[in-house]
């Protein structure tokens, strides 16, 4: 948070090489020619953005969404410039056109702390509501859509659940 806009910074700690591109669904990493997919985290920093903007009311354009990646990763497929994997300072400082006066950074960056020290049973409902209104229907370990299913035996048998449409190589599952 500074008078230049909220820089809002997703960190992945990956190795080896990365694909994907802005548009993407998902990405893929490969470490010694095992690839795995993985959510495209520019879509993930996207709800981040959506929901700081709508808790904060303040328009998306002052919000800056960084994407950087640390450990041994190597982009292979061209990147948007937010997409980092050094050089995240100097980033952040290439933003000089001021879009909050001094006083108003300050009782954003109030009500940001007090969000982060908000009781976890609050924050967790928090998560709830913002995976509701802001993206609900993807998986969030892997970005493919969640359909609704029936379980056919224990407990919870003739009961519907969302799960990944990725199963069985995804297991994801939650209460609809």
């Amino acid at each position: 948070m500074s008078v230049y806009g909220i820089f809002v910074i997703e960190t992945k700690n990956m190795k080896g090489w990365t694909f994907g591109d802005e548009r993407s669904a998902q990405w893929t990493q490969s470490i010694f020619g095992n690839k795995s997919r993985f959510q495209n985290p520019l879509r993930q920093n996207y709800r981040h953005v959506k929901a700081l903007a709508e808790f904060l009311d303040v328009p998306n354009v002052v919000l800056r969404p960084v994407l950087f990646f640390i450990g041994d990763c190597e982009f292979k497929t061209p990147m948007p410039p937010n997409v980092l994997s050094r050089g995240l300072c100097g980033y952040i400082q290439s933003f000089r056109e001021q879009v909050f006066p001094p006083q108003e950074a300050g009782d954003i960056l109030s009500r940001l702390t007090q969000v982060k020290t908000a009781p976890v049973a609050t924050r967790a409902l928090h998560v709830i509501g913002l995976r509701d209104r802001h993206g609900g229907s993807a998986c969030p370990k892997c970005g493919s859509a969640l359909v609704v299913r029936t379980a056919r035996n224990g407990p919870n048998a003739g009961g519907t659940f969302l799960g990944c449409s990725g199963f069985p190589k995804c297991r994801y599952t939650r209460p609809t």
